[in-house]
């Protein structure tokens, strides 16, 4: 039976998953983070905290698939909004992922990974599928979301996340974002490099976002509260059925 990793950038955002790992689950301390190995709603899992950014995504990525035997991956966590379809409290499942901050002009065109020949990774069809069925019903139930939160019901949606080494809290630059990359609903700091890992070990991932702010000048403050009130919310209200449903035990 494979086994999933599940990551997060910050422990709100994986909090309730790992609260909720089986009483035999064991930590292993590598590269100075802990990974929990063991079974969450009855699926073979290891959760690791990536910290924030690409390079921190990458090793992390990297370690769960070569020391950890992941057969698929998802990362989970908040991310600013981008297109004016994209509403805060909305999710967002990848088609695929992009850096938007790669640019090694003139030896590659701009996003292009060097020596891949690539701009895009696409996420796995059949993992995706799985994350939007489930975010979709947990979108219909609002299951778990405090009245008080004053949002909209959260809409589901499926396409490009744009990722960078760079919190975007500036209307310019979001704006200029926004010209460059008309399909990207989202941005965040970490898919895109997790994103490459997994195609370069040739393991399927996804990625499912939640959107905090609108990566606009009040995105710090509107970012801090969704992570300390809603995030976990979120990772946990999606992930628990998918995973009690056995649909993710057999790959």
């Amino acid at each position: 039976m494979g086994r999933l990793a599940i990551l997060g950038a910050l422990h709100e955002e994986i909090a309730d998953l790992l609260a909720a790992m089986d009483p035999g689950a064991t930590i292993h301390r590598i590269a100075m983070r802990d990974f929990h190995v063991g079974t969450l709603w009855g699926t073979p899992c290891v959760i690791a905290l990536s910290r924030i950014g690409k390079v921190a995504a990458a090793a992390t990525a990297s370690i769960v698939i070569h020391e950890f035997k992941a057969t698929r991956v998802i990362f989970t966590g908040l991310a600013g909004g981008l297109h004016e379809d994209v509403a805060v409290g909305d999710v967002v499942v990848a088609t695929a992922l992009m850096q938007h901050d790669m640019d090694a002009r003139p030896l590659f065109e701009q996003h292009e990974i060097p020596l891949l020949g690539r701009e895009r990774f696409e996420a796995d069809p059949v993992l995706s599928a799985s994350l939007l069925e489930s975010a979709r019903q947990f979108a219909r139930t609002h299951a778990g979301l405090p009245d008080a939160a004053g949002l909209q019901p959260p809409r589901v949606h499926h396409g490009l996340i744009a990722t960078g080494d760079v919190f975007v809290n500036s209307n310019d630059y979001a704006h200029q974002l926004r010209q460059r990359l008309p399909e990207a609903l989202c941005l965040e700091m970490e898919g895109g490099a997790m994103a490459q890992v997994c195609y370069e070990f040739g393991v399927p991932y996804a990625v499912l976002r939640v959107i905090s702010d609108q990566a606009d000048h009040a995105a710090k403050a509107d970012f801090t509260d969704f992570l300390m009130n809603l995030a976990r919310v979120y990772t946990a209200g999606i992930l628990a059925p998918l995973l009690k449903s056995g649909a993710l035990r057999a790959a």
